[in-house]
């Protein structure tokens, strides 16, 4: 064969590549409704960036038939390239060849560019949509799978971790995705479950369909798995794009600071007022958030579970920042099991990878209830408190109104670490709201009065009037300023760029023992 032949081959070779287990299979994929491996690269990357590795890889499997099912590529598309101009790694499940399953070369291809993106410091994405581990590989693709896992693990607080879950992603393949640090899935054609419902049907009786077990909606709504619900395969890789706009390329890196035309001394006179009178009537703090961050963004994670508590990216003076803040219009931004898992995977994900957080408090306490103790409130709860000990970068707080008890320690205040606590003049940071505290105080004092209505709301007053404001607490520098709520987004900015060359250590050890 001359050299132009072998190049002509080679190229008929790559050109079959392309059409991964063949025409009928891609119909099928796009009768499901999905999209092929290849076209999701094409959604993914910058047109023409996109570099594979590893395409002529195949399966080593001749047992139970497989010599006949070998397919160039084993089932995954692997490579680098770049999106808005940054480089990322990719791995990219093939369901028309194979079912996407996971056997021992398919798994090495996985592990190679993620050993590459740890080396380059560069994010990896891993785009699922496999029917699982490849059984007539046997220990080989249960082996692949620990492969993966590990180095999950070790590049976690690396280099950003992202999950996209496409199709199925059933059994041992779902721990890769939990260890990574963002699981995007589609309305209807993602699902994610350790034991599918035929399974469950058989062990326990239980009736339930693929959606309702491991649906997007099941795991962003309920049971807090997943981060993101996209309505389509193009909504979604345009979101894991926005995703990717805030994040640094690892942990040593800082995320790139964008030029904003938002005046960062900007006032907002409509927040001097915004605090409802009766503290005890709900309101948005998204409103808050969107008039002190650059042009109103926030990139919402975790959306649809835990709403008693916002976590996000924005920017603010062209930073980007993680904003950790109670939501006053749901539970009344209480505290709960969820909202304290939530955050603190949040908090330590930005303390990982060197991103500022700003935090907007009014709590009103733990949620209390026979249901949240049994099911470990303490626990949970506790990982708040740890996360936000526990992390070094820039920490600046803002009590808008309620900060009581343990949930105003556990809110990122000054004795958990905050560098800057500034508090509204409506904040009331006290033990507890002034009800409950005149109960307690005065209790034996109502109990004996003539008018005992009447003499409780007197107490309760002058508990209010004491103590429900931020004027105690910054008498004793746990605030460090009680600041014109308009000046918010100043405040903030300037605080950021004060506590840009923040250093700051913990106590030499291997690692600390977070309460799981």
């Amino acid at each position: 064969m001359s050299t132009i032949e072998k190049v002509n081959d080679l190229h008929a070779r790559k050109s079959d590549l392309k059409l991964g287990g063949g025409e009928g299979k891609i119909i099928k994929q796009h009768d499901a409704g999905k999209k092929t491996a290849r076209e999701r690269l094409d959604l993914l990357f910058d047109e023409g960036s996109f570099i594979e590795i590893d395409p002529f890889v195949e399966a080593r499997c001749v047992d139970f038939n497989m010599t006949n099912k070998k397919v160039a590529g084993d089932g995954v598309i692997t490579g680098y390239g770049t999106v808005d101009g940054r480089l990322v790694f990719v791995s990219s499940q093939d369901f028309t060849v194979i079912g996407g399953s996971l056997g021992e070369m398919h798994a090495k291809k996985i592990t190679k560019v993620m050993d590459m993106a740890v080396k380059m410091g560069a994010p990896f994405i891993s785009i699922n949509d496999s029917g699982g581990a490849r059984i007539e590989e046997g220990i080989d693709a249960l082996a692949g799978f620990g492969d993966i896992f590990m180095r999950n693990t070790l590049a976690s607080g690396v280099i950003p971790q992202i999950s996209v879950i496409l199709g199925p992603c059933a059994g041992g393949a779902v721990y890769s995705p939990a260890i990574t640090d963002f699981i995007f899935m589609v309305d209807k054609s993602s699902h994610m479950f350790i034991t599918g419902p035929q399974v469950i049907k058989a062990v326990t009786g239980e009736n339930v369909t693929f959606d309702e077990l491991g649906g997007a909606a099941a795991h962003n709504n309920v049971s807090g798995v997943a981060h993101f619900e996209c309505a389509d395969e193009e909504s979604c890789f345009t979101a894991i794009k926005k995703l990717i706009y805030y994040l640094p390329d690892n942990n040593l890196s800082n995320s790139e600071i964008v030029l904003t035309s938002d005046d960062v001394n900007r006032l907002e006179p409509e927040l001097n007022a915004f605090i409802p009178d009766d503290a005890n009537r709900p309101y948005d703090m998204l409103s808050i958030i969107s008039k002190v961050t650059d042009n109103g963004e926030l990139f919402q994670i975790h959306e649809g579970f835990a709403k008693n508590i916002i976590v996000g990216f924005s920017r603010i003076n062209g930073i980007t920042v993680g904003i950790v803040a109670n939501q006053p219009k749901v539970s009344a931004g209480v505290l709960d099991v969820d909202a304290s898992d939530k955050a603190a995977r949040f908090i330590r994900f930005c303390d990982a990878f060197n991103i500022p957080l700003v935090t907007f408090t009014d709590v009103p306490g733990y949620l209390p209830g026979v249901k949240q103790e049994h099911n470990g409130i303490i626990r949970h709860g506790a990982k708040l408190l740890y996360a936000f000990a526990e992390a070094t970068v820039p920490k600046i707080n803002i009590i808008t109104r309620k900060a009581y008890g343990g949930a105003y320690i556990a809110m990122n205040s000054k004795h958990l670490g905050a560098d800057l606590v500034f508090a509204w003049p409506t904040a009331e940071i006290a033990v507890m709201g002034p009800d409950g505290a005149a109960n307690i105080i005065f209790k034996k004092e109502i109990g004996e009065s003539e008018n005992p209505i009447e003499f409780r709301k007197q107490k309760i007053q002058e508990y209010r009037d004491k103590f429900s404001n931020p004027y105690v607490a910054a008498a004793r520098g746990y605030v460090d300023d009680v600041i014109e709520p308009a000046t918010t987004r100043q405040r903030i900015a300037s605080a950021l760029d004060m506590l840009a060359s923040k250093r700051e250590t913990r106590p030499a050890k291997k690692h600390g023992n977070i309460p799981l």
